[in-house]
């Protein structure tokens, strides 16, 4: 019973997480003639009886469909009468509770053959339900070059399990022309400590009035991005590290520090971070997943004057780090493992990449905006090509350079509990002076309550 009611509140507060990663308001299938129902269950069959049909749940008809409609083109290139029926759900929150549902009643015969799955929850659904899932340890495919960082969500107990879709890795993003004003270039922000960032942008705010920095103050990412940037987590052994985490107290301190000295604009929620800080010309920089540039790219008076580069550390080595993004996992309902497998391997997995002829990342990127894990990828013309929009900087295979040095860290299925912790904690100390010893011990307590420990 108490896995049940955890699993039923994980589900809940997934449908309150996703609004960074994006969803659809789609209720019919992408393609076939699957349709869903309003909270997501399957109104029709999940299975295929063709041989050469998978099924697969995603979201998202502008994101991440458009990468798996890529990949069903790519392996036709070998498997001629290959065919994805692509049943899409609402949000991704639909597909964590599809498996829920399906668990809790012993009978996975409601699943897809594949799923769409956040990174974020997939170590806690196969640790609670273990038979919901095949693992793909022995797929024909280079592991190594899909990004250690990213394979570390879905490898458990030494076992693959999924296949990259999409890389989180996080890119800092600066206004240029605003930085010239105050008399820096990116070069200038590039390799440098917290401490020199926020000098400069203490000046970048008086020459031009505009914060070098912003997130939202609700969904708080900085915390974990700025910790994963020194190879550190908000976790140890499965429990809440803050108040002796030293790293952790260091960043916090930083991120208050660049608060209150007007370098860093904590928006009062999604729709403030996104339309009035990133879009209302507010800011000269942003700090996020990769999934923040279609955002940034909304002004198109601002075309040529952001570029990308990594992030400052405590001291002052680049620094990389990653945020969102999800991955494909065969479920137990999956008849054809061997297809699934083989389809998954030669597309996310990267093997048609690695033989030069590879549409999967191409097309997801050009039709989705999907920026992949797999090295090999990142070599075709399409990821090497200068944007425009970021100064004709090749930001898309730098980004997939910057995935392979994301250290690796410690992750908890607690992790936007952990967000809300700290952002309340960051609050606690900018509006009600709460020490920040104190303000951590808190969040550190509550989050301990939150886990049940």
């Amino acid at each position: 019973m108490k896995r049940r009611l955890l699993s039923l509140m994980l589900v809940g507060a997934m449908a309150a997480s996703m609004v960074a990663c994006g969803s659809s308001s789609s209720d019919t299938a992408a393609t076939g003639d699957a349709a869903t129902t309003e909270d997501g269950a399957a109104a029709a069959d999940v299975q295929s009886d063709d041989e050469n049909t998978l099924t697969v749940y995603a979201w998202d008809e502008n994101f991440n469909i458009p990468a798996l409609q890529a990949a069903e083109k790519d392996y036709q290139d070998v498997n001629p009468d290959f065919h994805l029926e692509i049943i899409t759900q609402s949000q991704s929150s639909d597909v964590e509770n599809a498996v829920t549902l399906a668990a809790e009643a012993g009978d996975y015969s409601t699943l897809p053959d594949i799923v769409l799955f956040q990174d974020h929850y997939i170590q806690q659904y196969v640790t609670n339900y273990p038979d919901a899932w095949q693992d793909v340890d022995d797929a024909d495919c280079d592991w190594a070059g899909l990004g250690a960082e990213k394979l570390s969500y879905s490898t458990i107990d030494g076992k693959h399990y999924g296949f990259p879709v999409d890389a989180g890795t996080a890119i800092f993003a600066y206004r240029t022309d605003l930085l010239e004003q105050a008399g820096y270039t990116i070069d200038d922000v590039t390799g440098i400590t917290w401490d020199r960032f926020d000098e400069i942008g203490k000046d970048v705010y008086a020459a031009t009035g505009k914060y070098l920095l912003c997130m939202d103050g609700d969904g708080n990412d900085l915390f974990y991005m700025m910790l994963q940037a020194e190879g550190a987590s908000q976790f140890k052994n499965g429990e809440p590290y803050f108040t002796e985490n030293e790293k952790l107290v260091d960043v916090f301190n930083v991120v208050v520090k660049l608060a209150q000295d007007n370098v860093l604009y904590l928006a009062n929620d999604w729709s403030d971070y996104t339309d009035q800080a990133i879009q209302g010309d507010m800011v000269a920089g942003v700090y996020n997943g990769n999934w923040i540039i279609p955002t940034i790219e909304q002004v198109a008076d601002n075309s040529g004057k952001w570029e990308i580069t990594t992030a400052p550390t405590l001291t002052g080595e680049e620094g990389y780090a990653s945020n969102g993004g999800s991955s494909l996992y065969i479920t137990a309902n999956c008849s054809k493992t061997d297809l699934a497998k083989d389809f998954l391997a030669y597309t996310f997995g990267g093997r048609s990449a690695e033989d030069g002829q590879s549409t999967t990342y191409d097309e997801a990127l050009t039709n989705g905006g999907v920026i992949g894990t797999c090295a090999a990828a990142a070599e075709s013309d399409v990821y090497q090509q200068g944007v425009a929009y970021f100064n004709d900087q090749p930001i898309y295979a730098t980004i997939v350079e910057y995935t392979q040095h994301v250290p690796t860290v410690e992750q908890s299925d607690y992790h936007y509990s952990a967000r809300t912790q700290l952002a309340t904690a960051l609050q606690s100390v900018l509006t009600d002076g709460v020490d920040v010893d104190t303000a951590l011990e808190n969040a550190e307590q509550q989050l301990r309550f939150d886990m049940g420990l």
